[in-house]
């Protein structure tokens, strides 16, 4: 895979294949104003929302794990186990995802090679998924991947380090799908044989991907 960006040539990050570490980022600081009360919170399975997505990451492959709270964070800890997790406070969730995801990076360090987003309403990205797509990523090196399920493309998405400079000059809600579009070439996807995983903006959301979960134990 080769393509351009910023004008330059991009390549493969010369981190050897056993060294390289992915940071799973959480983007759980949501402001939930489609759905009124901080959707965080919501009982799934024999946790919450956020718990159930936390608990998935823990139980992947992947060498760290950091959420990203908001909204209702004080509740949050109080209520969700997250285990291996390093937990960080994003004070500006309310202008969009982009800062989480910025929170994320920060805390992610220099010595990763790649980071896995992950979204804080999305409970039924598995762990078998996140590994696949690590997996993946480790084998092909790609500029970035995301994840192809029946029904349309999804998360986790996986960036190389050398996209952190792209993804750091973000803002609001949806940008990473912007930067995604902006650069086809440089995208690979990862193949999944299962549906899409719905996200919860709304209580018939809710009540969809409880019956997701359900329907997929």
């Amino acid at each position: 895979m080769s393509g351009s960006l910023s004008h330059n040539r991009w390549s493969p990050s010369p981190t050897p294949r056993s060294e390289a570490t992915i940071v799973g980022i959480v983007l759980g600081a949501g402001k939930s104003s489609r759905f009124g009360a901080p959707k965080q919170l919501l009982p799934f399975g024999y946790t919450t929302l956020l718990g159930q997505v936390v608990r998935n990451a823990n139980a992947s492959s992947l060498d760290r794990v950091v959420v990203v709270l908001g909204r209702a964070s004080e509740e949050l800890r109080a209520s969700v186990d997250f285990g291996r997790s390093e937990v960080v406070e994003n004070t500006a969730y309310g202008t969009g995802c982009a800062s989480s995801l910025l929170a994320g990076l920060d805390a992610a360090g220099e010595d990763c090679a790649a980071i896995a987003l992950l979204l804080g309403d999305q409970p039924g990205v598995r762990a078998e998924f996140v590994d696949l797509a690590a997996a993946t990523w480790r084998r092909e090196r790609p500029w970035a991947s995301v994840t192809s399920y029946l029904g349309g493309l999804g998360h986790p998405f996986i960036f190389a380090r050398e996209a952190f400079g792209e993804l750091r000059q973000l803002h609001g809600d949806k940008a990473v799908w912007k930067l995604i579009e902006a650069y086809p070439e440089l995208v690979s996807r990862v193949r999944i044989e299962a549906p899409l995983p719905p996200d919860v903006d709304t209580p018939e959301d809710y009540e969809l991907a409880l019956a997701h979960w359900r329907s997929s134990a």
